[in-house]
């Protein structure tokens, strides 16, 4: 589940985000991943808004998921080496616009995913993007908070967790509901990524040395404030909540695309969609030196050669034990 920055995660208490990957992107002043802030606005301009806003980042989760397919694949081959091939019940949590949710379908192609997010509106999205690749039949949208139950799910073989786990209010309990979601012998795998990707080099606004660094700095602090499971020791509380960690592994990834491709809008959506955020967090010159990255000039990160996109990703894999009660 890609997907990711402040957050829009972390506002009131709607503590199940959605989208994987690219989750530390996007929050806008409080929600720079995006997830979280599901205020439910049914009607008129608040919800036009609301589902603009859903739609950039759906956008940002496809461009991340597709960056970073080949570790995402990878991923799915370390669960399925784990968990073995008779995989049939996954849940994919904090589903999002599903880019996390059909690449389990592609590792396990006899399995169901049960897709749950707290927004209908990705869960729409979701259920579209499965029609259209001819796996509606095998992808059920569930509307619901996994931070508080998931209701009729049961003995599932697998739960996926992608850049959600840290959005919980209360990582505790939420790993309860999963562990009574799973059969005894299933798999929770969890991946997080540290924090907004990067693109630059330290010198790619000469007049502001650095300025890539100081904003995730600064972003780095908002999450402490708003989302402070990010970073969480998930190894720790995994054993606490009764798991047999698995596996856990962390990888630096480092992306060096052609200028002119995805990577270009990745980086421009990321800082688009942070700039909110560190109003009042940064310098006002670190503000105007943003803006040149993503205003349409020769700075914009969509014109550059010299993007490199580098992102730490982790992965934990934890069994429920077979001889742990209901």
């Amino acid at each position: 589940m890609t997907h990711p920055t402040p957050a829009p995660h972390g506002s009131p208490a709607h503590s199940q985000p959605h989208g994987h990957g690219s989750h530390e992107l996007g929050h806008d002043a409080t929600d720079s991943h995006g997830h979280g802030t599901h205020a439910r606005e049914d009607h008129g301009t608040h919800a036009h808004e609301h589902a603009h806003e859903q739609d950039g980042l759906a956008e940002l989760l496809d461009l991340d998921a597709e960056l970073f397919a080949p570790y995402l694949a990878a991923s799915m081959r370390s669960i399925a080496e784990v968990a073995g091939d008779d995989v049939k019940r996954i849940v994919d949590l904090g589903a999002g616009s599903g880019t996390g949710t059909f690449a389990p379908l592609k590792q396990f192609s006899s399995a169901q995913v049960t897709a749950v997010d707290s927004s209908a509106h990705m869960l729409e999205q979701l259920t579209r993007t499965a029609a259209a690749k001819n796996l509606d039949s095998r992808v059920h949208p569930l509307e619901a908070d996994a931070g508080t139950s998931l209701p009729g799910v049961t003995d599932a073989d697998l739960v996926w967790a992608s850049a959600s786990m840290h959005h919980m209010d209360d990582p505790t309990a939420t790993l309860g509901i999963i562990f009574k979601a799973l059969r005894p012998g299933g798999l929770l795998a969890i991946a997080e990524l540290d924090g907004m990707p990067r693109f630059l080099a330290d010198d790619a606004v000469p007049e502001r040395p650095g300025l890539e660094g100081r904003c995730r700095e600064a972003l780095t602090t908002l999450h402490d404030e708003e989302v402070p499971h990010m970073g969480a020791d998930w190894g720790a509380l995994l054993a606490s909540a009764g798991f047999t960690l698995e596996e856990e592994r962390a990888e630096s990834l480092e992306l060096r695309p052609q200028s002119g491709g995805s990577a270009g809008l990745y980086a421009h959506g990321t800082l688009s969609r942070i700039r909110g955020a560190l109003v009042g967090r940064v310098d006002p010159a670190d503000l105007e030196a943003l803006d040149t990255l993503v205003n349409g000039g020769p700075a914009d990160v969509r014109h550059r050669d010299d993007l490199v996109v580098r992102s730490t990703r982790e992965l934990w894999i934890a069994r429920r034990p077979t001889d742990s009660g209901s």
